[in-house]
């Protein structure tokens, strides 16, 4: 199961969790990644308007999304709400569970090869890795990415980073990301043409790296399409704004113009 090294959520959290009991005024909830501690779920935060009965919307063994709305630490109560949870926030706090569940079984693999319980692990290595990078599966990611590297000056023993770089780097897919941006180009001097086509390469070869893939299509004069792929939405928007930057002050420096276009709907 899930863990994490707090005893119980933060307010404001997104928390998955099984439904244990309901009753007329609500529910109880046992909370996935903290040993299945309970909260409770009051039947005005179950969905939004007059619920006529609850069972319409909550049954017993049901796994849901809640949103922490207060703990108190001292009782051990959890307050949470469902209704204040977007469609897509539920979508990505059960995809980022998966990932989680993934991530916990693959340490469990390692440390089987080192002889070790799962609760070993967590405390070796697992509670930190979340400390440092926020949960399981975004560290081994980052090291799939980065390499053992990434681990240096982490306080996890020598056999663990050796462990962890070679699980990540066979069994972890590194994240990409893809974003999108159109830019309107135009140069009217007789040799245009050529500006136009050295801008975007000047443009693709200052921004891409092992990392980062660029790609420019002509859409329809004077329209270009730019494509950007990385490991992260702030490293791709970041190389988008570089390209753009450089593209339009090159082609306006050769006497034409630059500027960025609307993306089409759907895009």
């Amino acid at each position: 199961m899930v863990r994490r090294r707090a005893e119980l959520p933060a307010a404001d959290e997104l928390v998955m969790c099984t439904v244990k009991k309901v009753f007329p005024q609500g529910a109880f909830v046992a909370l996935d990644e903290y040993g299945e501690k309970e909260g409770m779920v009051h039947i005005s935060e179950v969905a939004s308007g007059w619920i006529k009965n609850i069972r319409d919307f909550v049954r017993e063994g049901q796994k849901t999304v809640c949103k922490v709305l207060a703990v108190d630490k001292q009782k051990g109560h959890v307050d949470l709400s469902m209704r204040r949870v977007k469609d897509s926030q539920r979508r990505w706090k059960a995809l980022q569970f998966k990932k989680e569940q993934r991530a916990e079984k693959l340490l469990e693999l390692e440390a089987k090869k080192l002889r070790k319980s799962l609760d070993k692990a967590y405390d070796e290595v697992g509670f930190t890795l979340q400390d440092k990078f926020g949960d399981l599966y975004s560290a081994l990611e980052a090291i799939a990415i980065k390499g053992k590297e990434i681990l240096a000056g982490v306080d996890i023993d020598k056999k663990w980073v050796d462990a962890l770089s070679e699980m990540a780097s066979s069994t972890v897919e590194a994240p990409e990301v893809e974003v999108v941006k159109y830019i309107e180009l135009s140069c009217p001097t007789s040799n245009g043409v050529e500006v136009i086509k050295s801008t975007l390469i000047n443009a693709r070869d200052s921004v891409k790296t092992s990392d980062v893939d660029v790609e420019a299509y002509y859409v329809g004069s004077p329209r270009y399409r730019i494509r950007i792929t990385a490991p992260s939405y702030k490293i791709a928007e970041g190389a988008l704004q570089k390209f753009v930057d450089i593209a339009i002050t090159n082609v306006k420096k050769a006497g034409g113009k630059g500027e960025l276009s609307q993306t089409p709907k759907g895009e």
